[in-house]
């Protein structure tokens, strides 16, 4: 049996395994019961021994398994601490690496990809990658110009085992889904592999990143790596030294969380507004702080880098105008102005009737961040949100249900939330109301007449 097949067979084991793990557990916690321990402890229990088996698998794979654990990382923040705590670890990790092809996969693809003689390309190639992400793995090297490069090399068969992945966890979104309250899986995973094509097309995420890296080439907060070479399956871009987001999760100073915290912020409304292109996999592997020769300097001078361009969304027009205009009315309290918009926009049905006064009660506490100049973000506020809106007794839990996402609406509402998961794990303090005002259409107030007319005759 050749390597291919005999992988696919490991990995569909592997996976495979958690619905029958957790039948398993599920089993002990009915003994536990029936012997008297209490339900709401054993449920605990149960909820612990299937997060961290599904976070080893997820681990120990590539392709779309890891896919999924990276896009549900962010959302750990959200999860009970008792929880959370044991396989916090876990997450991080995923966030990071994964593991690695052997050297001579390694050579044989690059000579396959960019010809036999591959080595002449580079005056130095670090065999060991630097890091490993679901589909391609990174490695250091120097260009024959003397540039210091990133080498993303594809996995063999990457785009086979992403879908073959994600086809096999959309059949276990049910026993998934109850690990992280408020996060539905099924449409998570349905839209990774909506977007499988594009992650796998490397000449289109080096047009993607050639634009970014264009536009932010004088940005003094922002920096994105130039492309340097692209061929099939290969990516070759600018290294880019830095302190990973994951790292300043587990052990950044307050002054460092801050400024990655605010940063992180601004890219995220500012990228569709002067780029057109929403970075769509906000994990924390993908950004690195950048403090220079100086890591004991101003916070000011430090700056944030950007990397993996492989899933974007393409927004010619920036962020959609009325989630601006929704947003400010939220806060301005007007309740019918807001049904008024998100049943224009699709988010209410013509068929559903919601109160637009209980409409409003369900949004203004999400929108918290943006009534006060800056926010603290933590975990114990996101797990607030998250239990509230999952409460299946709560009529809050009944009116979400009731909402709809529009498929225009889909990737910008799971970029947010994932970077304000990750902007709780940083426990950051945020001026977020700042960067709305400065980059979202339609939510900045337009000027009192009187300040109209002494601009006018300024």
């Amino acid at each position: 049996m050749s390597d291919l097949p005999r992988k696919a067979i490991t990995r569909t084991a592997k996976l495979a395994a958690l619905p029958l793990g957790f039948a398993g557990r599920a089993t002990w916690g009915l003994g536990k019961r029936i012997g008297g321990r209490p339900a709401e402890m054993v449920a605990r229990e149960v909820q612990q021994r299937t997060a961290e088996q599904m976070f080893k698998v997820l681990g120990e794979l590539k392709g779309g398994a890891m896919k999924l654990g990276q896009a549900m990382s962010v959302f750990e923040s959200a999860l009970p601490e008792e929880i959370a705590r044991p396989y916090r670890a876990a997450l991080t990790k995923l966030q990071e690496a994964a593991p690695p092809m052997p050297t001579r996969t390694v050579h044989a693809a690059l000579a396959e990809r960019l010809g036999p003689d591959w080595p002449e390309l580079f005056q130095e190639f670090q065999d060991k990658p630097a890091a490993a992400a679901s589909i391609g793995q990174v490695h250091r090297a120097v260009w024959h110009d003397g540039r210091e490069v990133a080498v993303k090399l594809q996995y063999p068969g990457a785009g086979e085992a992403l879908l073959s992945d994600l086809n096999q966890l959309s059949r276990f979104a049910r026993v998934l889904g109850p690990l992280v309250p408020g996060l539905d899986i099924k449409p998570l995973i349905a839209e990774l592999r909506d977007r499988v094509a594009e992650e796998l097309d490397y000449e289109l995420e080096a047009r993607s990143q050639r634009a970014h890296a264009v536009e932010y080439s004088q940005d003094s907060e922002i920096v994105v790596p130039d492309v340097v070479h692209q061929s099939d399956q290969v990516l070759i871009t600018e290294w880019m030294e830095g302190v990973p987001l994951s790292e300043v999760i587990t052990e950044g100073r307050p002054e460092e969380r801050d400024r990655a915290g605010q940063l992180l912020a601004r890219y995220l409304f500012s990228g569709a507004s002067r780029t057109g292109l929403l970075h769509a996999d906000p994990h924390p592997g993908n950004f690195r702080l950048l403090t220079g020769d100086d890591p004991d300097g101003p916070p000011e001078r430090w700056r944030l880098g950007v990397l993996d361009f492989g899933s974007v969304n393409r927004l010619p027009e920036g962020l959609p105008e009325p989630i601006g205009r929704a947003l400010r009315m939220a806060l301005d309290g007007d309740a019918k102005g807001v049904h008024e918009l998100m049943r224009d926009e699709g988010f209410v049905k013509p068929t559903i009737e919601i109160d637009p006064d209980d409409l409003l009660d369900f949004l203004l506490p999400m929108l918290e961040p943006a009534q006060v100049e800056a926010f603290p973000f933590d975990r114990e506020w996101i797990r607030s949100q998250a239990g509230r809106v999952a409460d299946r007794r709560s009529p809050v839990y009944e009116l979400g249900n009731q909402l709809n996402l529009p498929p225009a609406y889909l990737l910008i509402h799971r970029v947010t939330l994932s970077t304000i998961g990750v902007l709780c794990q940083l426990g950051a303090t945020v001026r977020l109301r700042e960067e709305l005002e400065a980059w979202v259409p339609g939510f900045a107030r337009d000027p009192e007449p009187e300040e109209q007319a002494a601009e006018t005759s300024a």
